[in-house]
């Protein structure tokens, strides 16, 4: 029996085939990493918007005008519907982290003694920060909206203090493009 006359592959014929998926590999992998970072982006912008929802929402039902205090409150259920205004990975904490980003709320206080159906002293305005965990790692923008109902974002520092409650920052740029 001659060798050639075997079935099967020849050594070179299996490291080429390696060598081939080796290099598909490598083009997949550097195309992974910006695309997941572009996923959290995406991600975080919806959880601001959908923060923002909830909060006009416990204003007009539950806070007589007024903003829920932190984001624990809106995962408590309205009294009259007995449903959250907020889903439970939003309100876990008063600081939440999804998608590689750090969630925060801040306000002003409402001045006059003042309850809302949850038991808590509202708002009188509120702002929102999101920022990456691992700047340049879980992701490179960082993102904040307040009570106008505006997503901003900016690659360099956080809004994080420099967010008021309403109207434009002083630094980033408004997103363009998204539902309000």
């Amino acid at each position: 029996m001659d060798v050639r006359d075997s079935r099967g592959f020849t050594l070179i014929e299996l490291l080429l085939v390696l060598l081939i998926v080796g290099v598909l590999l490598g083009i997949a992998m550097a195309n992974y990493r910006p695309a997941r970072l572009r996923g959290a982006e995406a991600s975080v912008i919806a959880s601001l918007s959908a923060i923002n929802q909830a909060q006009f929402a416990f204003m007009q039902t539950c806070g007589s005008q007024k903003f829920a205090p932190k984001l624990s409150s809106l995962g408590r259920p309205n009294p009259s519907t007995n449903a959250p205004f907020l889903s439970p990975d939003l309100t876990a904490a008063d600081e939440v982290d999804k998608s590689g980003y750090r969630i925060t709320m801040a306000g002003q206080e409402v001045t006059e003694p003042l309850l809302t159906c949850t038991g808590d002293v509202p708002l009188e305005a509120y702002h929102l920060t999101a920022d990456p965990v691992l700047p340049r790692v879980t992701g490179y923008r960082y993102f904040a909206t307040n009570m106008d109902l505006v997503i901003y974002e900016q690659l360099d520092d956080s809004f994080k203090g420099k967010m008021p409650d309403r109207g434009s920052p002083s630094l980033g740029q408004e997103i363009r493009g998204i539902a309000r």
